[in-house]
């Protein structure tokens, strides 16, 4: 009997997957768990519906990374903190901070997809980069003032 697995099923396959199975293990453990369905025509077509829709929502939230990386890619932000005499802070800028000064230029990135270069402790330009899909990192200027 043709199955196609809505779980992964140790020894037999992943979920999505279509098996041939003999038909007492369809009938008395597959079935009844609601580990898989039967292979119907309408079955299938449902399954190539769901592929097809899930992998449209990973393709736009690729293109919209794409988007939002390119608009970033090269921009100088600018983040200012409590400094003293030479450009020493008074603590250090963290991802916070960063992601904090994206949002006000309009970039609304997660403070943990973006990587600085250690405690940023001086005053100066720094390199930065946002990690926004798989795949797909830009880099940014990063530019610490004294107040």
């Amino acid at each position: 009997m043709k199955v196609i697995l809505l779980q992964d099923v140790k020894g037999t396959g992943k979920q999505g997957d279509i098996k041939e199975v003999k038909d007492g293990y369809a009938r008395n453990m597959l079935l009844p768990k609601g580990l898989a369905i039967e292979a119907t025509k309408a079955n299938l077509t449902m399954l190539e519906q769901k592929k097809a829709s899930v992998q449209h929502k990973i393709d736009t939230a690729r293109g919209a990374a794409e988007n939002l990386a390119e608009l970033l890619s090269g921009k100088t932000i600018k983040v200012t903190a409590k400094a003293g005499e030479e450009g020493r802070l008074y603590g250090s800028v963290t991802s916070k901070d960063v992601a904090a000064a994206l949002k006000q230029e309009g970039f609304d990135i997660d403070k943990k997809k973006l990587t600085i270069p250690g405690d940023i402790k001086n005053c100066g330009t720094y390199e930065a980069e946002a990690k926004l899909y798989s795949g797909v990192i830009t880099k940014f200027s990063l530019e610490v003032k004294g107040e």
